[in-house]
Protein backbone atom coordinates (compact mmCIF):
# COMPACT_ATOMS: atom_id res chain seq x y z
CA UNK A 1 0.00 0.00 0.00
CA UNK A 2 1.33 3.42 -0.98
CA UNK A 3 1.20 6.01 1.81
CA UNK A 4 -1.00 9.01 1.09
CA UNK A 5 0.83 12.30 1.37
CA UNK A 6 -0.93 14.68 3.77
CA UNK A 7 -2.03 17.99 2.34
CA UNK A 8 -0.65 21.05 4.11
CA UNK A 9 -3.09 22.89 6.35
CA UNK A 10 -3.58 26.45 5.11
CA UNK A 11 -5.68 29.30 6.41
CA UNK A 12 -7.05 31.88 3.98
CA UNK A 13 -7.85 35.35 5.27
CA UNK A 14 -9.60 37.59 2.76
CA UNK A 15 -10.50 41.25 3.29
CA UNK A 16 -13.07 43.09 1.23
CA UNK A 17 -12.13 46.74 1.66
CA UNK A 18 -11.05 49.66 -0.55
CA UNK A 19 -7.94 51.19 1.03
CA UNK A 20 -7.43 53.75 -1.73
CA UNK A 21 -5.09 53.84 -4.70
CA UNK A 22 -1.42 53.46 -3.76
CA UNK A 23 -2.13 52.01 -0.31
CA UNK A 24 -1.61 48.45 0.91
CA UNK A 25 -3.33 46.25 3.48
CA UNK A 26 -1.32 44.48 6.19
CA UNK A 27 -2.08 41.90 8.85
CA UNK A 28 -0.67 41.74 12.41
CA UNK A 29 -1.49 39.25 15.13
CA UNK A 30 -0.85 35.92 16.87
CA UNK A 31 -0.32 32.66 15.02
CA UNK A 32 2.27 31.16 12.70
CA UNK A 33 3.67 33.87 10.41
CA UNK A 34 2.12 36.80 12.32
CA UNK A 35 3.45 39.31 14.85
CA UNK A 36 1.92 42.27 16.70
CA UNK A 37 5.16 44.24 16.11
CA UNK A 38 5.36 44.19 12.30
CA UNK A 39 2.71 43.51 9.70
CA UNK A 40 2.67 41.12 6.76
CA UNK A 41 1.48 42.66 3.50
CA UNK A 42 -1.58 41.02 1.98
CA UNK A 43 -1.92 40.36 -1.77
CA UNK A 44 -4.23 42.66 -3.70
CA UNK A 45 -6.37 40.41 -5.92
CA UNK A 46 -9.04 42.96 -6.92
CA UNK A 47 -10.04 46.61 -6.54
CA UNK A 48 -11.32 45.98 -3.03
CA UNK A 49 -10.12 42.42 -2.37
CA UNK A 50 -7.03 41.39 -0.40
CA UNK A 51 -5.89 37.91 0.64
CA UNK A 52 -3.19 36.09 2.55
CA UNK A 53 -2.46 32.39 3.03
CA UNK A 54 -1.04 31.32 6.38
CA UNK A 55 0.35 27.97 7.53
CA UNK A 56 -0.95 25.67 10.23
CA UNK A 57 -1.27 27.10 13.75
CA UNK A 58 -2.20 24.87 16.70
CA UNK A 59 -4.06 27.68 18.45
CA UNK A 60 -5.57 29.40 15.40
CA UNK A 61 -5.13 33.09 14.63
CA UNK A 62 -5.95 36.40 16.32
CA UNK A 63 -5.35 39.40 14.06
CA UNK A 64 -6.11 42.94 12.93
CA UNK A 65 -5.83 44.71 9.60
CA UNK A 66 -3.74 47.83 9.04
CA UNK A 67 -3.54 50.26 6.11
CA UNK A 68 0.13 50.70 5.14
CA UNK A 69 1.07 48.86 8.36
CA UNK A 70 0.22 52.07 10.28
CA UNK A 71 -3.54 52.64 10.62
CA UNK A 72 -5.33 49.93 12.63
CA UNK A 73 -8.81 48.70 11.75
CA UNK A 74 -11.44 49.76 14.31
CA UNK A 75 -13.20 47.34 16.60
CA UNK A 76 -12.10 44.15 18.35
CA UNK A 77 -9.49 41.69 17.10
CA UNK A 78 -10.58 39.08 14.55
CA UNK A 79 -10.12 35.35 15.17
CA UNK A 80 -10.19 32.26 12.99
CA UNK A 81 -9.28 28.61 13.38
CA UNK A 82 -6.37 27.08 11.51
CA UNK A 83 -7.35 25.49 8.20
CA UNK A 84 -10.35 27.73 7.58
CA UNK A 85 -11.16 30.37 5.00
CA UNK A 86 -12.71 33.62 6.18
CA UNK A 87 -13.78 36.80 4.35
CA UNK A 88 -14.09 39.96 6.43
CA UNK A 89 -14.87 43.64 5.81
CA UNK A 90 -12.69 45.68 8.19
CA UNK A 91 -13.48 49.34 8.83
CA UNK A 92 -10.98 52.15 9.32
Amino acid sequence: MVPVKAKPVVTAIVARVDVGFGNSLYLRGDGVGLSWDQGVMMDCVGDDLWQIWLGESASGFVFKFLVNDQTWSIGPDFTTASGTSVTLSPEF
